[in-house]
């Protein structure tokens, strides 16, 4: 125990926060609130394969006496500029970030450590670092419990080499699909997104109360973005958003509100607006609503430069600065107007006061990690290759099928054709760091690996992901002009490269090389590359009955002219091999539509849940999706009994009627008739995914809640396969008014 109230842990924290903030100057404060270098900036790999601290660490925290946040040391990418060569591998993560922590100590007068914040968009962004799914195949599993393993597996890694901080991508949602970030998102719904949140923050945080310690294998969560980034004009990153209040508040915030109820440590302000104000200086928003309405008490953090962003408004640097603290912000990151914040407290631009309560929640997160107490580094946890293959196969969703899948016994040869056939690199998402020689599996390898003796797998490319070369089509053709079945896999890629043209926050510039999708690559339309039509209409020409796979961070617009087609999003490295399960039929498809699919882009938005308006369709297309959210097929038939209706309780029996095991995913839509305000057409309140042996019934019985049917007194009850199938449903009544 400890003479210093602050250093003793057995103290509560509460009590230890305010013992520390009692002791420090102004200028050790605002160092708290700063996240100002870019972590790969922080260190030099040395030529025995270790590292040295570079004078621009030295730097920064002799300017704060210290430093509150370090961002990305681990990162591991093209923008960074880290890889294999000169980055930290996992044997080398917590050796690095012990080494800075060290020298952040010694540098500050009370020894406040530093916390290590890193990107876990999709697995931990590390050199070694296991590489998961994208937020949008996550969506299309429907299976929050699934996903709260791979998040628990992602936080173990991330603590295991020093850091602690998590940036999750988890409030965003898909209004437009044109925007480059769609595939960050868990979908177009915000009850599927608020499910599949909670479980983020279940997985990475554990059983951690408001107060208590976090274990040594989790990490406190930031869910970004908050709020509406989803819903930016045109799809365009970073545009402004055109949201009412209402639709905010039924759309974009109820995936925050389910994390913050599960606990969340922090949450990050967007860079959209929202009425006029941008997030990270929207006090109504961050402190109005977040803090006093919901009773939320972790951690703000502006998203990268977001507070330097607010001087177009405010004039300058300091008073950026100033009205982003004062607007509920604790944490910055690379900004200067945090720098400044000594300066505008003397100027009267922010009390003390405020900045102190900042300070403290800064303070409060750094105790709970133990980080003050010489809390052990986690140990590592096993390889995550098991779980990536467990979330990329669940994720494939079969939205065609005239019977061509899965691959039958009696074929001797299959053409496997397209830019995505043999590519590991293009089948995860934005935000990945390089990969290994040797990490994953591509769809050509994986079939010639998985297929029955005696197949013949051939392969052509065909075209690139991205231009008019149609010079590899002939070729594409006369394998499968020679085959019993043509696999084209086709689709769009968000992988970065040295080419790469970068803004000051990561967010890419130009797109170069096949780069099609993440941040920064915003489509006008909906298409893939040329090329890649131009391939389709020949292999199906053929008359060789075709199977087309899309690998793709967005949904695409693909005519339907071959007799199967199916989903893989960007399943990352292990991807290749669960899509040739599924087309081999060694697993089943068993995903769900996260998204509507449309049939071109000027026929955005199409997204389920809009408003119950009786308005015509266009005189040139249809105005439904081509593929309606929820809508994935099986290997097998389902059917729905009548379902039931006891008090707020809904029964339904589901039968598997085929002839393989298969997933059934039931479905609940409300529609409102007797409402205050004018309702959607449909929404999604619950869901339950079970699998079903052929000729196996089982009963799903789901309850709702008060907070699902606030507002309404009468309303319709739909229980289906998908939102499109819900439409068509017989509805059960509930009236809430007897």
């Amino acid at each position: 125990m400890s003479d210093v109230l602050y250093r003793d842990p057995t103290a509560p924290v509460d009590a230890r926060v305010r013992d520390l903030l009692s002791r420090m100057t102004l200028r050790e404060k605002v160092g708290q609130l700063n996240q100002r270098m870019y972590g790969w900036d922080a260190y030099l790999r040395t030529a025995d394969g270790g590292f040295e601290l570079t004078d621009a660490l030295y730097a920064e925290t002799e300017r704060f006496e210290g430093i509150g946040a370090l961002y990305g040391l681990q990162r591991a990418d093209a923008w960074s500029g880290v890889d294999q060569d000169n980055g930290p591998g996992a044997e080398h993560g917590a050796a690095l970030t012990e080494l800075v922590q060290r020298h952040v100590v010694e540098r500050s007068r009370l020894g406040i450590p530093a916390l290590f914040v890193e990107e876990v968009p999709h697995g931990l962004m590390a050199l070694d670092g296991t590489v998961l799914p994208v937020n949008l195949a996550v969506g299309a599993t429907w299976d929050p419990g699934l996903y709260e393993r791979a998040a628990a597996h992602a936080a173990a890694e991330l603590r295991a080499r020093g850091g602690h901080l998590a940036l999750v991508s988890a409030l965003d949602i898909s209004r437009d699909p044109r925007w480059g970030r769609t595939e960050e998102c868990f979908g177009e719904d915000p009850y599927l997104a608020a499910r599949l949140t909670e479980a983020v923050v279940r997985g990475m945080q554990g059983a951690a109360s408001a107060d208590g310690p976090f274990a040594a294998d989790k990490a406190p969560v930031v869910l970004k973005h908050f709020a509406g980034q989803g819903a930016t004009v045109g799809g365009r990153n970073s545009a402004e958003s055109e949201l009412g209040w209402r639709e905010l508040q039924e759309i974009h915030l109820p995936a925050a509100r389910a994390g913050v109820r599960a606990g969340a440590a922090a949450v990050m302000s967007a860079y959209n607006e929202v009425d006029g104000l941008p997030c990270s200086g929207n006090r109504a928003l961050l402190t109005g609503l977040l803090r006093d309405d919901w009773g939320f008490e972790g951690l703000v953090m502006a998203d990268g430069l977001a507070v330097d962003r607010l001087a177009r408004i405010t004039g300058d640097k300091v008073s950026a600065g100033a009205l982003a603290l004062n607007s509920g912000v604790d944490l910055s990151l690379w900004d200067e107007g945090f720098t400044h914040l000594e300066e505008a407290v003397e100027r009267g631009l922010v009390e003390e006061a405020v900045l102190d309560a900042a300070v403290a929640r800064v303070l409060r997160l750094k105790f709970r990690l133990g980080l003050f107490d010489g809390t052990p580094t986690a140990p590592a946890p096993a390889r995550g290759e098991d779980i990536g293959k467990e979330v990329a196969r669940a994720a494939v969703t079969l939205l065609r099928n005239d019977g061509v899948l899965p691959v039958g016994p009696n074929l001797s040869r299959v053409a496997v054709l397209g830019p995505q056939a043999a590519t590991i690199a293009h089948q995860s998402g934005d935000y990945t760091a390089p990969q290994r020689p040797g990490t994953g599996s591509d769809v050509l390898a994986a079939l010639r690996r998985l297929a029955p003796p005696g197949l013949d797998i051939r392969h052509a490319p065909g075209c690139a992901l991205t231009g008019n070369d149609l010079s590899g089509i002939p070729a594409a053709i006369a394998e499968a002009a020679a085959s019993d079945l043509a696999v084209l896999v086709l689709g769009g890629s968000s992988a970065r490269t040295a080419g790469t043209e970068f803004d000051s926050n990561g967010a890419a510039l130009t797109g170069v090389d096949e780069m099609t999708c993440g941040e920064g690559a915003d489509l006008a339309g909906l298409r893939m590359g040329s090329a890649q039509y131009a391939l389709l209409d020949a292999v199906v020409a053929t008359g060789t009955p075709t199977a087309v796979v899309l690998v793709q961070g967005r949904p695409h617009v693909v005519p339907d002219i071959a007799p199967a087609l199916l989903t893989a999003w960007y399943p990352g490295p292990w991807g290749g091999e669960a899509i040739a399960e599924v087309l081999l039929g060694l697993a089943e498809p068993s995903g769900r539509l996260p998204v509507s699919v449309p049939r071109s882009a000027a026929q955005l938005p199409v997204y389920y849940n809009h408003k119950d308006t009786e308005y015509g369709g266009y005189a040139d297309q249809s105005a439904e999706p081509r593929y309606a959210f929820g809508h994935g097929l099986a290997y097998t038939d389902f059917a729905f009994a009548a379902p039931r209706l006891d008090g707020r309780t809904v029964t339904v029996e589901v039968t598997n009627t085929g002839a393989r095991q298969g997933r059934s995913v039931v479905q609940i839509y409300l529609r409102r008739l007797v409402t205050a305000t004018w309702p959607r057409t449909l929404e999604l309140c619950a869901f339950e995914g079970v699998v079903l042996a052929p000729g196996e019934s089982r009963t799903v019985r789901t309850h709702l809640g008060a907070d699902q049917l606030a507002g309404t007194e009468v309303m319709e009850i739909r229980v289906a396969g998908s939102s499109r199938e819900a439409l068509a449903a017989v509805p059960l009544i509930l009236d809430l008014r007897a």
